[in-house]
């Protein structure tokens, strides 16, 4: 699978029934999704065979990862069930240090003895791949937690509620969305929960149950008088809850400018169906954009793409330093850049986060994949580049004297390695609504939820385009455009950033899939904003052809 196709899943365009499936896992009966397993004190009694192994074989380090991976698709077009898929992966791996280099191992033969023999593996691994280490791994300190657990805090379990359920709510939105108009609508909900237990040979024993779930569909209408066609997707974001998010609460809903509802904390599928064939039909008959400058209002539910690739991927330290280039490039962010403590990433309205914490959010744990708990911290302050994203053999590269906790693998098979943490464009701090901003611009385009995008292999330059896009002229809000799409480089762009709106407006969007790694590697990660005002960006056509 190609970044694009990782990425733009959340996007639900061509091929998106071709849901992400490792090879590995095999397909279980719906009730066994919600069986216990194993209990901790069997884990922590493999995950000690595990160590001891590695210890007396020569490791100077070793950590293990015993991982249970549930996932659960249900997938309906139109008035039809499309697939109902439950699968269950279930293994282990161990990462060592010896003589000072890396080796990893895996298994999904759970036995002591099929155990033993990873953990010899991946000994043998790290002295073979000695002979090519230039300098040997230095780890930065982590505390010895114990025994200790965290769970993603959920209300509703979704692997609980019936699959009919489920396929109820699908069918009963494509059928409101073919109501209004729609041609053709595809609909999913694609549930996960991690189950993953890590010990180390410093002495943590860490339990976790991590859920997540992605409800969203793709409609489309075509005019059948012009052959034209529209799409748009749905309004929902990937969160880190249960099942609680498809209560729909009124609440929880946002009336942004433009007359559009949006979602917060919780996402009324029917309703949101309903409304994207109704905007589908405007997207139809809207006026093709005339380039040029235009200040842009950026909602979340788009900004956060922007964020992830501008922002996110250039921050990680690995890219930074060119270790890592597959499916994202390295980074123009270089050191030199962040050392002279003065480099303008932004104006001073822009502060980014990147938080492994906050609830709701896709990236929240309470343990990283190398047993280190997790935290928030400053990447960019007042518009400064201040910090990067690092792991524990990483951190002594930038001076830390601790990891940031944001190691991840997307399975036990994989080795864990530096991932994206939630990565977010701080609220404002001054009182201010998405209505008030419009009423300050004289000439702009509003625009919703994230579309076709291209940045280069430093994440510099780029053109981001979106799905609905509104006019502003004179303050106010003069109707729907098409066509539209906007051009910047990373420092220019968050430079013309001007305005943030307060906390009232924040919301969290992200993406259910990013790629990253050579074997590659998915995972999960959220980005918050406010509304962001961004003065003179260039705008083209993306009609119009030469």
């Amino acid at each position: 699978m190609k970044r694009r196709d990782f990425i733009q899943l959340a996007g639900m365009g061509a091929g998106a029934m071709m849901l992400p499936m490792p090879s590995f896992a095999h397909d279980v009966d719906p009730a066994y999704l919600l069986d216990p397993g194993m209990d901790v004190k069997q884990k922590k009694q493999l995950a000690d065979v595990a160590l001891n192994t590695a210890k007396s074989n020569g490791a100077t380090y070793a950590d293990v990862r015993i991982g249970r991976y549930l996932n659960q698709f249900v997938v309906t077009r139109e008035n039809k069930v499309q697939n109902i898929r439950s699968t269950e992966s279930f293994g282990l791996g161990i990462r060592v240090i010896a003589n000072g280099t890396w080796g990893f191992a895996s298994t999904n033969d759970l036995s002591p003895d099929g155990i033993k023999k990873t953990a010899e593996r991946a000994v043998v691994i790290a002295k073979a791949d000695s002979k090519f280490q230039k300098e040997p791994v230095k780890l930065a300190p982590v505390s010895n937690y114990g025994e200790v657990s965290w769970n993603t805090p959920i209300v509703k379990n979704g692997f609980e509620v019936p699959i009919k359920d489920k396929v109820d709510l699908l069918l009963k939105a494509n059928a409101k969305a073919m109501e209004k108009g729609a041609s053709f609508i595809n609909s999913l909900i694609f549930l996960v929960n991690e189950q993953k237990y890590f010990a180390s040979t410093e002495g943590s024993y860490i339990d976790q149950d991590i859920h997540r779930i992605w409800p969203n569909f793709n409609l489309t209408l075509i005019d059948r008088q012009s052959g034209g066609f529209k799409t748009r997707s749905a309004f929902s974001s990937p969160v880190g809850m249960g099942y609680e998010y498809m209560d729909g609460l009124a609440s929880d809903k946002v009336q942004g400018p433009g007359g559009i509802t949006l979602y917060n904390k919780s996402y009324d599928m029917v309703e949101d169906a309903s409304m994207a064939a109704e905007q589908a039909k405007q997207m139809l008959t809207a006026k093709s954009v005339e380039p040029g400058k235009y200040d842009l209002m950026l909602e979340p539910s788009h900004l956060w793409l922007t964020i992830h690739e501008s922002v996110g991927h250039p921050l990680e330290l690995d890219r930074v330093l060119g270790y890592e280039a597959n499916y994202a490039g390295t980074s123009f962010a270089t050191l030199d850049k962040w050392k002279t403590k003065n480099f303008n990433y932004g104006s001073k309205a822009v502060n980014f986060l990147a938080d492994k914490i906050q609830p709701g959010s896709l990236g929240a744990v309470g343990y990283d994949d190398e047993g280190v708990k997790t935290k928030k911290w400053e990447l960019v302050k007042d518009g400064i580049l201040v910090n990067y994203q690092a792991i524990r053999d990483q951190a002594y590269i930038i001076g830390e004297k601790e990891s940031h906790g944001c190691c991840y693998s997307q399975s036990w098979r994989d080795v864990q390695f530096q991932r994206m943490a939630n990565v977010s464009l701080a609220a404002g701090k001054t009182p201010l609504t998405p209505q008030q901003m419009v009423s300050g611009i004289e000439k702009g385009i509003y625009i919703v939820k994230d579309g076709s995008f291209s940045i280069d292999q430093q994440r510099y330059n780029f053109q981001f385009g979106g799905v609905l896009f509104f006019e502003i002229k004179n303050g106010k809000i003069e109707g729907m455009l098409k066509d539209v799409a906007y051009q910047s480089n990373t420092q220019e762009f968050w430079n013309s950033c001007v305005q943030v709106c307060d906390e009232s407006d924040y919301r969290l969007n992200g993406a259910f899939n990013d790629g990253k790694g050579q074997p590659a590697q998915s995972n999960a990660v959220s980005h918050g904003s406010a509304t962001a005002r961004f003065n003179g960006v260039n705008v083209i056509n993306t009609g119009r052809t030469i």
